[in-house]
């Protein structure tokens, strides 16, 4: 991924004025602008993602997130047939990674269900319905060895993503939430069917390359992040981006008019803040607090 100032937040000159001043006098920890006395305390009780000494725990916790994360892709309607993957690097045996299982809707999706699955692409543990998604293995493979920074990986057949990725065209920085994507997103501009061929998911891993997200053509959206809440967050904003620009698009248009975008360097000034790693992962929090609750945990099975 892009450069990211997500460990040092503080101390951010207002770029249009040099000022080392709050821009807004505000005191949000990840606020451009805030001065390091202020955002120094407030870090202190900024939420930040579990450690484990033991990698087994770990295995389990992050196994049991990887289960919250179907259940929000279910919940939003990222589901239609057996479409879509997300997988997450053991933690154990960073060679290998954990999967939904093939034809297992994304809602019933709990812990005991994920399958693990070997650099060859052979179901080496997990759940009672062990069939492997061939085309999940080949991108989720290609981008794992590509990408050792990658923990977690999406990709699903959304249907705004899926629209706007038609067009061959990267998204415009239009709003605050699109600025977590200005320079950190490609377009994978080919397409050769269900990406059953080994090849095909390498050529998509080095499109990625080292940014947040890539924008299949004719396909979907894909991204990945450092945690699984990472890249589910980047997914779902993704999705709503690709939304928003194609309202955006169409109302302008009736009018004979384009959208407005953000200039580049109020858009780099605003990626600091809410597109950074730690962005991405306190961003995918409250939904996975939702989902644990609407579960009651279930999901943990």
């Amino acid at each position: 991924m892009a450069p990211h100032a997500e460990d040092a937040p503080t101390g951010l000159a207002d770029p249009k004025t040099g000022s080392q001043e709050p821009v807004n006098a505000g005191e949000a920890p990840l606020e451009p602008g805030v001065k390091k006395s202020i955002a120094r305390g407030k870090m202190i009780e900024f939420p930040r993602p579990p450690k484990f000494e033991d990698k087994y725990a770990e295995r389990e916790y992050l196994k049991g997130r990887l289960a919250a994360a179907f259940r929000i892709f279910g919940k939003n309607g990222f589901d239609e047939g057996v479409a879509g993957h997300i997988t997450l690097r053991d933690p154990v045996q960073p060679d290998t990674f954990w999967v939904n299982p093939f034809g297992v809707a994304f809602s019933h999706i709990n812990k005991s269900d994920l399958i693990q699955v070997d650099h060859s692409g052979t179901v080496i543990d997990g759940g009672e319905v062990r069939l492997l998604n061939t085309a999940a293995y080949m991108i989720h493979h290609a981008i794992h060895e590509a990408r050792p920074d990658v923990i977690c990986a999406a990709h699903s057949h959304s249907i705004y993503g899926r629209t706007w990725c038609s067009l061959g065209r990267k998204i415009d920085t239009l709003t605050q939430d699109a600025c977590a994507f200005h320079g950190d997103h490609v377009v994978y501009d080919s397409f050769n069917g269900v990406v059953l061929a080994e090849t095909e998911g390498k050529d998509i891993a080095k499109a990625l390359g080292q940014k947040k997200a890539a924008l299949l053509q004719s396909h979907g959206l894909l991204t990945v992040g450092h945690t699984i809440e990472e890249a589910v967050f980047w997914f779902v904003s993704l999705e709503k981006c690709c939304h928003s620009q194609l309202m955006a698009e169409a109302a302008a248009g009736s009018r004979g008019e384009k959208p407005i975008v953000i200039d580049d360097e109020t858009a780099q000034y605003t990626y600091r803040t809410v597109g950074s790693h730690r962005a991405g992962w306190f961003a995918a929090k409250p939904m996975f607090d939702q989902i644990h609750r609407e579960t009651g945990g279930a999901h943990l099975q």
